[in-house]
């Protein structure tokens, strides 16, 4: 009984050693020209294959099979037919995924790089490629990544469309808010009524505490800004601003001359009827 017990804990040992080769702690976002597998499936298999980025669908997967790990460490793979390409698009999610090993690609039979990713790299370094990629990790909310693409953008042409507003939205989600503002007073010189740029700006002022200098944007786009399609969000950052602080003078101030675009939105319109009555209005 005891060289049995003996044993099943020595193939025990080996098989949770050999499943701690890999942590599974990496979201997709996280797994850029990387090698991942999943958790094993109820059978002990773990789908893997590569995550890239391709410029039209996004983040994607292409998946190169399944392997099992053995009770001395070993990955077996089960590759699939080579002839068929099975590439998956990603939404990111809280889905975690491991990265391989190096020291396990040649048992799985992979090349660190693949062959096929060169023909998803050409334009790799340029300003279009460095802009995309930050726009698509900002949309992803991981925001330092995006500002590692588009920082090296800026470094190229900081003229470039778009560039220094997505920064700035970088900036905003990181809580630099004084570099966001740096950036976005840079962008509006070329096009100083664009409705994305001064929301922006807008909501790096309100969180700057530079009340004042928000609204003094806020009534420019009010009165100049054809686009109103920001203008109850950016009345209500003021406004909730205010809120917080406790300010009942400014926000009934400001609720009276901004109230006209907050109450054409319902939702607005009802959270600052909330906010109101906890300020005993």
């Amino acid at each position: 009984m005891y060289k049995i017990f003996s044993l099943i804990f020595f193939a025990l040992t080996l098989n949770l050693s050999a499943q701690s080769q890999m942590k599974f702690d990496k979201k997709f976002v996280q797994s850029e020209d990387k090698w991942i597998a999943f958790q094993a499936d109820s059978t002990g298999a773990h789908n893997f294959g590569f995550i890239y980025i391709d410029s039209q669908a996004g983040l994607t997967f292409d998946f190169k099979g399944t392997f099992i790990i053995d009770a001395s460490g070993k990955f077996i793979p089960t590759i699939r037919d080579k002839t068929s390409s099975m590439k998956f698009r990603l939404q990111p999610n809280n889905t975690l995924v491991a990265f391989i090993p190096e020291s396990k690609f040649q048992e799985l039979h992979i090349d660190k790089i693949p062959e096929w990713l060169k023909f998803y790299k050409k334009e790799e370094g340029s300003i279009k490629q460095l802009y995309d990629w930050g726009y698509m990790y900002n949309g992803w909310n991981e925001c330092q990544k995006a500002l590692e693409y588009l920082e090296k953008a800026d470094k190229i042409n900081p003229e470039y469309k778009g560039l220094q507003v997505e920064m700035a939205f970088s900036y905003n989600g990181l809580k630099q808010y004084q570099k966001a503002v740096e950036v976005l007073q840079k962008a509006l010189k070329s096009n100083p009524l664009d409705a994305y740029t001064n929301k922006e700006l807008i909501y790096a002022e309100v969180k700057n505490d530079h009340l004042e200098e928000a609204k003094v944007v806020c009534r420019k786009v009010f009165k100049e800004c054809k686009d109103k399609t920001y203008h109850g969000e950016n009345a209500f950052n003021i406004l909730g601003a205010y809120y917080e602080k406790k300010d009942i003078k400014n926000f009934d101030s400001w609720l009276a001359e901004a109230n006209i675009y907050i109450v054409g939105n319902p939702k607005l319109k009802s959270l600052a009827e909330q906010m109101k009555a906890q300020l005993g209005q």
